[in-house]
């Protein structure tokens, strides 16, 4: 299996979305990618998921989700132990954070899409 995966939170089969095109780069990119979000459909060939699938190791979790939204998703992607979380701009969320940092995960506040196209993902 692919230690490579990386939940996409908040994706969206609405391609003017950041979700939607974070998905496509981090395929383009060759990483495993899960999409979980409101709506199911498809981005590319990722099936968008209501629930975040279990027996699946996501090195990276990257938020698409304002901190109100977050709140549904917080335990369970603590739970998960991401090696980091990546807060896109808007959804910074400082009690998150610090939540992730006391459990030893990497919290990054930065755009997925830059940093694939600048080679720090």
């Amino acid at each position: 299996m692919n230690d490579n995966w990386t939940l996409v939170l908040g994706a969206s089969p609405n391609p003017e979305r950041y979700a939607h095109k974070a998905v496509m780069r981090l395929l383009t990119h060759g990483h495993s990618v899960v999409g979980v979000g409101l709506r199911t459909g498809m981005i590319g060939t990722v099936e968008i998921q209501q629930e975040i699938p279990v027996g699946v190791k996501f090195h990276t979790v990257t938020l698409y989700l304002g901190p109100t939204a977050q709140k549904a998703w917080q335990e369970k992607v603590l739970a998960m132990r991401p090696a980091r979380i990546i807060f896109n701009p808007g959804t910074e969320n400082r009690a998150f954070e610090q939540l992730a940092k006391s459990a030893g995960i990497e919290v990054v506040e930065g755009c997925t899409l830059v940093m694939l196209a600048s080679g720090q993902y």
